[in-house]
């Protein structure tokens, strides 16, 4: 980390508003993982696209009012703010009916982002978000440009039909932390040849691609993490679930705060699962925390 105060960390990806049957709430898995991120004490930049339309106002007022900065979002004319209709099954499970050509499929390159790039502690990108050749391009060059020491961590994020392999053989390549869930690795298993139980696969993972760390949430069985030879597997923590909409994100956001702050890997994992398990009793993806999630202490319990 560098001698600032606070860890500098990078949403780079999709905004989107996903559409509840009860009304729109902001989301999209980079900007959900930016504000829990600054949720939870990082000096977060947000770089993505928004289209120049009442969404793309919203969004910018939404990540204002969450303390993100919002200086790296681009409006390319003629495209909309992204959309994605959200359908929530009786166990709090959500399918995804996402738009086409949005203003995040559209991220251009620029000397600022290169400076961005050298400055990041954390960056965190995913496989939706590099759906649009222009905005793949952006994104891998982006996290390519990062300086060594910086945590480049993807989360894969599968979303059907949007499921491109050879973009997640290219971002393992350039990645140093993986986020996966449990329907996803079975796809990395088949496609890489893992054998054995899942932390033989993850640790398989882990050595073929040069990752510092990988973390498998598995809903309510709980969450599983690696780091070198260290493995914490703890069980999930119990609560009643709204809807498990940005909860994975939340996980993903305190892993890093905690990986940057150099934590045991069980009180990072602990603090992870407590924060995802606050998002999974809420409705939407970046409900506000509670201060007991919020606070130093709250990590070195």
């Amino acid at each position: 980390m560098t001698a600032r105060q606070r860890p500098l960390i990078v949403g780079l990806g999709e905004i989107l508003w996903d559409v509840f049957p009860d009304g729109a709430k902001f989301g999209g898995a980079p900007a959900n993982f930016a504000s829990h991120a600054a949720a939870l004490g990082g000096d977060v930049r947000m770089v993505s696209g928004v289209g120049r339309d009442e969404l793309g106002d919203a969004a910018l007022r939404t990540l204002a009012e969450k303390h993100l900065d919002t200086q790296f979002i681009q409006r390319p004319p003629g495209f909309p703010t992204g959309a994605v209709q959200v359908s929530v099954d009786s166990a709090g499970h959500p399918t995804y009916e996402f738009g086409r050509d949005e203003a995040w499929d559209h991220l251009q390159w620029s000397h600022e982002l290169a400076q961005l790039a050298e400055q990041a502690d954390a960056v965190c990108f995913g496989s939706l978000g590099q759906r649009g050749e222009l905005s793949r391009q952006t994104i891998q060059r982006f996290v390519a440009a990062t300086r060594p020491g910086c945590l480049r961590i993807f989360d894969i994020n599968l979303r059907p039909p949007f499921v491109h392999l050879p973009i997640v053989d290219e971002s393992l390549e350039l990645a140093t932390v993986l986020k996966l869930n449990d329907d996803e690795l079975p796809v990395l298993a088949e496609r890489y040849d893992l054998h054995g139980t899942q932390i033989k696969q993850l640790q398989s993972l882990a050595k073929r691609f040069s990752l510092q760390t990988v973390v498998l949430t598995r809903g309510a069985v709980g969450s599983l993490l690696l780091h070198g030879d260290e493995v914490s597997e703890l069980p999930a923590q119990q609560v009643n679930v709204n809807d498990t909409v940005g909860a994975g994100d939340a996980f993903t956001a305190a892993v890093t705060l905690g990986l940057l702050r150099g934590l045991p890997l069980d009180t990072i994992n602990r603090h992870a699962s407590r924060v995802a398990a606050f998002v999974c009793t809420q409705t939407g993806a970046t409900p506000q925390l509670p201060d007991k999630l919020r606070s130093q202490e709250t990590f070195t319990e």
